[in-house]
């Protein structure tokens, strides 16, 4: 008697990919904002300031994470143009 299998990823594919993908960027927006949050503490605690650190890398840890989430998508979502369209503009130079 062959073993149940609990999940069957060969026919979960596409969920398992989009499940991938979720927490892909969930992950990388967490860690780059958890990342500065540790940067700008160790920052206040070096330089005897209260927070204005923190601050300030927890925000370029907020846009920094956002940019990075912006490209996974964008390059996610570029083989879904349509056929036929290049974003050279034919000029013969690469």
């Amino acid at each position: 008697m062959a073993p149940r299998r609990v999940f069957d990823y060969r026919q979960n594919k596409t969920w398992t990919e989009n499940l991938h993908v979720v927490m892909q960027i969930g992950l990388t927006m967490a860690g780059s904002i958890v990342f500065c949050l540790f940067v700008g503490l160790y920052l206040d605690r070096w330089l005897g300031t209260k927070g204005i650190f923190t601050t300030i890398f927890i925000v370029l840890g907020i846009i920094g994470g956002g940019i990075v989430v912006y490209r996974q998508i964008m390059e996610l979502a570029e083989p879904m143009k349509p056929p036929g369209r290049s974003d050279h503009h034919g000029n013969g130079t690469d």
